[in-house]
């Protein structure tokens, strides 16, 4: 039972008042090994407690998670996250931040010292590997939070808007690295974004969430993702069907956002 089996998953958040929120109800999806994934929706859908539900952070109210046939019960190394800030150890070298997962697994230290340094070089921060953390850029930080998560060599990589705060051109080059790592490594990769742009480019399928309780409202299987790989992207956005999909998409989510905030309107 290979790959990445979400079962009908709620998450309920009870608050001090007595009320609750209704985050995520019954969603369900079946993830291939080596699939790329994109994810988005209106604010307040529940892309990010999904996420953390994935990784183990959360445990959900109902439902399950099963990875290559056991249930995810917890934090575990078979899945890596990068956070939307690096979550990083600023104070440290760049090496020795990618290289601290496998030295808290007790990797010997030539073979530790082999693994980061293809990866920061895969990353283009070979260069650039005794600096501390602080010293570099944003786009060059989360090189380091994916040069990072690779090297404990998870199944699935969790990416929470890695790209959000950067700027527009940073973001593409950033874009097209992640598909590139997506198809050299081989792994499965999770993406979620509020940007429709970025999920079409970094999304075989793309699953648009409802509002609150979020849930799965509709699901695309798309050709971008692997038209883009070392492609330019720009060319791939020109691409009619592209523009289509994302005017599609984005009538959806405003349509969504409308309805979240006439129900906002009704409340007050």
């Amino acid at each position: 039972m290979d790959g990445l089996h979400i079962e009908n998953i709620s998450m309920r958040f009870d608050l001090p008042d007595g009320t609750h929120v209704q985050a995520l109800q019954d969603v369900s999806l079946e993830i291939k090994t080596g699939e790329i994934v994109s994810v988005l929706g209106p604010s307040g859908c529940g892309k990010t407690t999904l996420l953390n539900i994935l990784a183990g952070f959360l445990a959900p109210t109902g439902g399950q998670v099963r990875m290559n046939g056991h249930v995810v019960q917890g934090p575990d190394a078979e899945r890596g996250m990068v956070f939307q800030k690096g979550a990083l150890f600023e104070w440290m070298s760049v090496r020795k931040n990618v290289s601290f997962g496998p030295r808290m697994k007790g990797m010997a230290k030539p073979e530790r010292t082999e693994i980061v340094d293809h990866l920061l070089e895969t990353v283009g921060l070979q260069d650039f590997k005794e600096k501390a953390v602080y010293e570099l850029s944003g786009g060059m930080q989360q090189r380091v939070a994916l040069a990072r998560c690779l090297a404990n060599d998870p199944d699935v990589i969790l990416m929470d808007e890695p790209l959000g705060a950067l700027d527009a051109l940073t973001r593409e080059k950033m874009q097209g690295l992640v598909l590139k790592l997506w198809k050299e490594t081989g792994k499965t990769v999770i993406l979620i974004t509020h940007s429709v742009e970025e999920a079409l480019l970094l999304g075989e399928r793309l699953i648009v969430m409802a509002p609150r309780p979020g849930r799965i409202y509709r699901e695309y299987n798309l050709p971008f993702a692997d038209n883009a790989v070392g492609a330019d992207l720009r060319e791939v956005k020109k691409v009619p069907a592209f523009g289509e999909t994302r005017d599609e998409i984005l009538s959806m989510i405003w349509e969504m956002e409308e309805e979240i905030m006439g129900r906002a309107e009704g409340a007050a």
